[in-house]
Formats: C-alpha cells, sequence, structure tokens
C-alpha cells in the first residue's frame, strides 16, 4: 500500500503539472503562433501601388513571424472583395488583409449592398502606410496656385473638369471634398483606373485632378503637370516646395491615401498581439522604410486603438461627402 500510494501520489503530480504547462504563456496560441505560412490578401492586381506596398510589408512581417507571409491578390469593387474575403476567413492568424480606406471608410456608405460590416467582421491591427495625394492641372489652366484655381473655378463655373481613377474612390472624393470647402462648380469625370485619367490630364481632356504623388511626380517633374497642394498635413518629401492645404487655408481638405492591416474579428488576442509586435517591428525597419520612400510611402505604426480611432476619423469625413453628393454604387 505505501508503495501504491507513492505512485498515486506522482501521478497527480504528474497531471498537475502537464495542467499547468498547458495554460502556461510559453504554450498559448500567441507563442505557438504561426506554425506554418501565414497569407496576406491584397485586394487590387498584382503590380499596383497597393500591390507593391503590400508585399514589401509582407517580406518584412516576415521576419517578425519567422514564417513565410504570402500575398494573394483578390481584386474588385475598389479592394471591397479581398477584404469581404478575409472577413469571412477563419480566424485563426493565418489569413490577414492589406486593407485601404476604400474597403473600410468609403464603401460602407456608397455601396447599395455592403457584403461585410468593418466595424463588426474585422480586427483592426494597425495601420502600415500614407501615400500622400497632390492637386494639379494642366499648364494650360491659366493658375499657379490652389487660391488662383479656386478663383479661376468661381468665374467659371462648370468649366473645369477633374479625371478620377473611379467612381466613388479616393481621387474622386477627394476632389468632392475639395468642391465641398472650396465652394466651386468642377465637373467629374470618372476613368477605369489612374493611368487613363492621368493620360486625358495629360492631353488636356480633363484640366485638373488629386491623384496619389508617386502617379503624378514624373510629369510634375517634367513640366507637364502643375502641382498646387498636397492634400496632406505635413509636405510631401519628393515635392517639399508644394505647400499643404492647411498652409494655403483650407485644413479640413485632407485626403491621404492609406492602407493598414487586418484581421477577422474573433482572432485570438494573444495572435493578434503577436502580429502586432511584428508589424510594429517591420514598419520600423530601416529597409522598409526606404523601400517605402522609393515610391512616395510614409510608414505608419499605431496601437490597434490608435487605428480605430483613425478610422473613425476617415469614416466620418467621407460619408458626410458621399451623402452630401447623394452617391451610391450597386
Amino acid at each position: 500500500m505505501k508503495y501504491l500510494k507513492q505512485i498515486l501520489i506522482c501521478a497527480v503530480g504528474t497531471l498537475a503539472a502537464a495542467g499547468a504547462l498547458a495554460q502556461s504563456p510559453s504554450t498559448s496560441s500567441g507563442q505557438s503562433y504561426p506554425s506554418r505560412p501565414v497569407r496576406l490578401v491584397v485586394g487590387f492586381p498584382a503590380g499596383g501601388p497597393a500591390d507593391i506596398f503590400g508585399r514589401t510589408f509582407a517580406q518584412a512581417l516576415s521576419a517578425g513571424l519567422s514564417q513565410p507571409v504570402i500575398v494573394e491578390n483578390k481584386s474588385g469593387v475598389g479592394g471591397v472583395l479581398g477584404i469581404d474575403f478575409v472577413a469571412k476567413a477563419p480566424p485563426d492568424g493565418y489569413t490577414l488583409g492589406f486593407n485601404n480606406q476604400g474597403s473600410v471608410a468609403m464603401a460602407p456608405y456608397a455601396l447599395t449592398k455592403m457584403p461585410f460590416n468593418p466595424n463588426k467582421d474585422l480586427a483592426f491591427i494597425t495601420t502600415v502606410v500614407k501615400v500622400p495625394e497632390v492637386v494639379v492641372v494642366n499648364p494650360s489652366l491659366p493658375v499657379n496656385s490652389l487660391a488662383e484655381l479656386i478663383a479661376y473655378a468661381r468665374a467659371n463655373p462648370g468649366k473645369i473638369n477633374f479625371g478620377s481613377a473611379g467612381a466613388g474612390g479616393i481621387t474622386h472624393l477627394a476632389c468632392e471634398l475639395l468642391k465641398a470647402e472650396t465652394h466651386i462648380d468642377v465637373l467629374h469625370v470618372p476613368y477605369k483606373g489612374a493611368a487613363p485619367a492621368v493620360s486625358d490630364l495629360l492631353g488636356g481632356q480633363v484640366q485638373m485632378g488629386i491623384f496619389d504623388v508617386p502617379v503624378v511626380l514624373p510629369h510634375i517633374k517634367a513640366g507637364k503637370f502643375k502641382a498646387l497642394a498636397v492634400t496632406s498635413a505635413k509636405r510631401a518629401a519628393p515635392l517639399p516646395e508644394v505647400p499643404t492645404t492647411a498652409e494655403v487655408g483650407y485644413p479640413k481638405v485632407i485626403s491621404d491615401n492609406w492602407y493598414g492591416l487586418v484581421a477577422p474579428a474573433g482572432t485570438p488576442p494573444a495572435v493578434l498581439k503577436r502580429i502586432h509586435g511584428a508589424s510594429i517591428a517591420a514598419l520600423n525597419s530601416p529597409v522598409l522604410i526606404e523601400q517605402f520612400a522609393k515610391v512616395s510611402g510614409i510608414p505608419a505604426p499605431a496601437t490597434p486603438e490608435e487605428y480605430l480611432a483613425f478610422l473613425g476619423e476617415e469614416q466620418a469625413r467621407w460619408s458626410t461627402i458621399i451623402k452630401a453628393i447623394g452617391f451610391k454604387e450597386d
């Protein structure tokens, strides 16, 4: 009996130790994650700005997670279809989304049928990158500053056309925001992408537009476009001589293009914490900062709480404009 009692005591002790080990941080989901490659869904085609930023970020993130981060392009509806895929994926941390502002701050108010609810179906991890935009005009327009553009537009209502990369996107709504804040009447001409819009701006078929700095920078440098104002809180590094909209009296005209990182709602907190830590390390990497700068991208590391606060500001800004112009898209 003495030996049997000792055996039972040892067995109980072993089970208790095993239970404690199972509950210890070293074997929690956050510590064991990831044990296989992670998928990063980019909601735009390969080769475009979103894809370039997404792949650069994925490479840096893979170093922090010690697993490959593989980019998958699932394009459609201005980035919405890709993030919808993420919202409906298993919440295990192995499917992440590289979202743009259109899919979470514009589409919910612009689409007749939104396939997911950003505020309920997604976990927001961090903003990743911001891309400044700039007001540009064709040199045939007799203006050399934003003030002169506004004065000219007021004197010639309805006679200036602005091109955009598509109705309901940032390049469209940024101009609508400018219109609302400056009380000018300029006409929208939507295109299927930034490339044809920029091409027609070069040709004079449209006279102005607001585009990402890297998209129009070569034409500004070549003297084919006049850059009037950067629609960001700070001046753009590639265009240090161009003032911001705030500097010339319109602080509410802010329309940075930006991308962030999301996961499906319900992803375990420990896993989200692991992803966030690796993301912040990636965004502070000198290599990533240098690569982003080559395409005018500014790393934007943030806490989940800061991301949500920023998202709230963006949703308030763009929902107001979308409602004001009565825009709806099927």
